[in-house]
């Protein structure tokens, strides 16, 4: 096994454990194997381990890597994890299975469109600024209704949940319990929360898709350009 595989083996043993600790079972809880900046031949040992489920932040950096590996590989489901531009839609629509980034209504109304126009069945999340974050992307608490409307009025069937990515200098536990509320009050089965440092805690919280990068990878290499 390379050490890349090891190191999935260990994080989804630990996932298994944070699983029944908080009462739940391993299969409730999605592990997005975050490859962004990776390229195709870091991911394929992955691939070859049986994983099939990964997260990428750029639309372009995905399109270089994903088209030819899903050539090779079946059954592999692209979360798109980063911002996404409104120039960008149509692209990430024909390449992503879920886009965790619902963040304003301009993209409510793009994506919209794009999907209609596909025909495509893409999962849609929606990004919430837990924080409150003046530099991050992500829909204010206060300002989740209003986008939720938007999203239910031209996005319904395709609106799954919820994502966050709390501020590195807090305390994890508020932010995932925060995004658990609101996909229970919305009644939305997706809380997408957690990563390589806390995905434990997110799980205990009530994740049901854990994005785990450097966990499984190691340390990251420049982003690709492009």
């Amino acid at each position: 096994m390379t050490q890349s595989q090891d190191q999935l083996a260990l994080v989804k043993e630990r996932i298994a454990r944070a699983a029944n600790k908080a009462g739940r079972k391993q299969i409730e809880v999605t592990l997005i194997a975050v490859s962004k900046t990776f390229e195709a031949e870091d991911i394929i040992p992955i691939l070859d381990a049986g994983h099939r489920v990964f997260g990428e932040n750029r639309v372009q950096e995905a399109q270089k890597k994903w088209p030819e590996l899903r050539q090779k590989y079946q059954g592999i489901e692209l979360h798109l994890i980063g911002p996404l531009q409104s120039n960008k839609v149509s692209e990430a629509v024909q390449l992503f299975d879920v886009i965790q980034t619902v963040d304003r209504p301009k993209l409510v109304a793009a994506l919209a469109k794009e999907i209609k126009t596909q025909a495509a069945s893409t999962k849609l999340l929606v990004q919430v600024n837990t924080g409150r974050e003046s530099q991050k992307a992500g829909v204010l608490p206060e300002e989740l209704g209003q986008i939720m409307d938007l999203c239910r009025e031209q996005l319904a069937s395709h609106m799954q949940g919820f994502m966050c990515i709390p501020p590195v200098e807090d305390e994890p536990r508020p932010h995932f319990r925060m995004l658990k509320d609101m996909a229970q009050t919305y009644q939305l089965p997706m809380v997408s929360m957690g990563m390589s440092s806390d995905f434990e805690t997110a799980i205990e919280e009530g994740a049901t898709c854990v994005r785990v990068g450097s966990a499984i990878f190691g340390t990251r290499p420049k982003i690709i350009a492009g």
